[in-house]
């Protein structure tokens, strides 16, 4: 047992011999706390929460049809590069900002990591290997080779996956935000409307010049002449 701090004559506290007394007093109370096992031991909340058990699902993924057993919080971008091995879709930010990881579902370009896996079964899923191959690529991918529309080349899969939805968009005259007539189908893919189209990518080494060079190219090639 501590003893007592000794008080002034005129029967007050000394500021040390409270002092001490808080150190005696927080000593003892932890002495008395229990330690060990029984210490860790957690308030009882219940058991813990089961996983959800993987189920069976489908996916037609460049065509063709794969089936994997996942965990339905599994996102279609880890299907894609964990279960498919198709890594060409990258995984950037992975909360939907950079846009690396872009596939096009029935035609549309989505994020990959915003969506789950089980949401995309009986859908057509495109990913950067089934647009094209090394000798038979794809003319987005031939024309950002030649175009020089990359560095490091990280973005480069949802960069083109985006800009061959962004064709199809403006053929079917999906206006965007810097779209002028609203009625015009379809839209002229002038520079400004190719970089509002490509915004949703992002290119941390900064090749959009080239990007906007390489998507302007195809879009002339595709357009129907005079």
């Amino acid at each position: 047992m501590p003893t007592p701090p000794t008080p002034h004559a005129s029967g007050a506290l000394s500021r040390r011999g409270f002092l001490q007394s808080a150190a005696a007093t927080g000593a003892a109370v932890g002495a008395a706390a229990p330690t060990g096992p029984a210490a860790a031991k957690s308030p009882d909340t219940g058991p813990p929460p089961m996983a959800t058990p993987p189920r069976a699902v489908t996916l037609t993924i460049n065509g063709q049809p794969h089936e994997f057993h996942l965990e339905p919080r599994v996102t279609l971008l880890d299907a894609l590069r964990e279960h498919a091995g198709l890594t060409g879709t990258k995984k950037g930010c992975d909360r939907g900002q950079c846009g690396a990881c872009t596939v096009l579902v029935d035609g549309q370009r989505i994020n990959a990591c915003l969506t789950l896996a089980v949401m995309q079964e009986g859908r057509q899923i495109t990913t950067i290997e089934g647009l094209g191959r090394p000798d038979a690529m794809h003319p987005m991918q031939a024309s950002f080779l030649a175009h020089d529309a990359y560095q490091c080349g990280y973005c480069t899969p949802g960069q083109i996956c985006s800009a061959v939805a962004l064709l199809d968009e403006a053929k079917a005259g999906a206006a965007s935000a810097v779209t002028g007539d609203l009625g015009e189908q379809p839209v002229l893919l002038a520079d400004e409307e190719i970089r509002e189209r490509m915004s949703g990518n992002l290119c941390r080494c900064g090749a959009y010049p080239n990007i906007v060079s390489a998507v302007r190219f195809v879009a002339k090639a595709a357009a129907p002449s005079a």
